[in-house]
């Protein structure tokens, strides 16, 4: 790829963000300060560096708006950090990844091209009926979108020397796609009902919870096959009512699982947090002191 179509991919990249910023905001003076997706910075100050990170977000059941918003406060206007946002998958790619430092993901790699009824995650068709007359046509059948080459696009991107920070759902991706699961470290198993838990702090040593105390969130309680060392684990979820969590396909996994890790992989680094679903668990204070120190730690900053 030469430079021209690196420009290219990248001011794509850009315009989905600018485009999904000012639909979600409402309003022409929002979408602008949203599409540049830099920090804000006073006169006189040096020129904003160009993005280093990648935010690839949003899926059915997770809207685009609510993490772009969530993560462009936290990352954008009080990290300092810029970020391109964008829910194109279809950017991902060696030759996109080559001009960032870091992946950010929230999303469960399923797209639906034959349609839904609804996006609504609270949706339920016995209390609120859906017609269409005449019928239109779908088909709602899920496909996996992230390609084996993507997969190994982005472990090579890690092993390379670059990073990955996933949130929440994305462990989902790993059940079809064996490079991805390595670089993740974990099979996303299934979640609980809407319902607070406790993220507790298991080594307060390591930079990421560094000053970072306990703290509760109320959304889907995530659990999973955890892959890699038990010593890189860092926040474990707990049901503080002893409630637990059982499938048919992994039995009964208990009332707590590994909800933050972060390691090495090859040159690159790897962070996951298990929150992600709503802004009251990404605006917590005590996650947003999660989310920047793992920021620093994921840019060697």
């Amino acid at each position: 790829m030469n430079n021209g179509e690196k420009v290219s991919r990248r001011a794509a990249i850009r315009n989905i963000g600018m485009a999904g910023a000012g639909a979600a905001l409402g309003g022409k003076m929002l979408a602008a300060q949203a599409a540049v997706a830099t920090p804000v910075m006073s006169a006189g100050a040096p020129a904003p560096r160009k993005a280093e990170v990648l935010a690839l977000i949003g899926d059915r059941w997770h809207g685009y708006d609510y993490i772009f918003v969530a993560l462009h406060r936290t990352l954008v206007q009080e990290a300092g950090v810029p970020v391109d946002f964008t829910p194109d998958h279809s950017l991902l790619s060696r030759e996109t990844l080559a001009g960032y430092k870091l992946l950010i993901m929230l999303c469960d790699g399923l797209s639906f091209p034959g349609g839904y009824s609804s996006p609504y995650p609270f949706y339920d068709p016995q209390t609120m009926k859906i017609v269409s007359d005449p019928p239109a046509p779908l088909d709602e059948k899920a496909v996996n979108w992230l390609t084996p080459d993507q997969g190994r696009a982005i472990r090579e991107f890690v092993e390379k020397g670059g990073s990955a920070w996933f949130f929440h759902n994305a462990s989902y991706i790993s059940g079809g796609n064996a490079d991805f699961r390595h670089v993740e470290g974990a099979l996303f198993t299934g979640h609980t009902v809407f319902r607070p838990y406790k993220m507790k702090i298991l080594n307060a040593d390591h930079p990421i919870t560094r000053g970072v105390k306990d703290f509760v969130v109320s959304e889907e309680q995530h659990f999973l096959i955890y892959d890699k060392d038990p010593k890189s684990v860092l926040v474990r979820s707990v049901n503080e009512e002893g409630l637990e969590y059982k499938t048919a396909a992994h039995g009964n996994q208990g009332a707590t699982c590994e909800a933050c890790w972060a390691y090495d992989l090859g040159k690159g680094r790897v962070c996951y947090m298990a929150p992600g679903h709503t802004i009251p668990s990404f605006w917590n204070p005590e996650y947003v002191k999660l989310q920047k120190n793992a920021l620093k730690w994921l840019l060697r900053e």
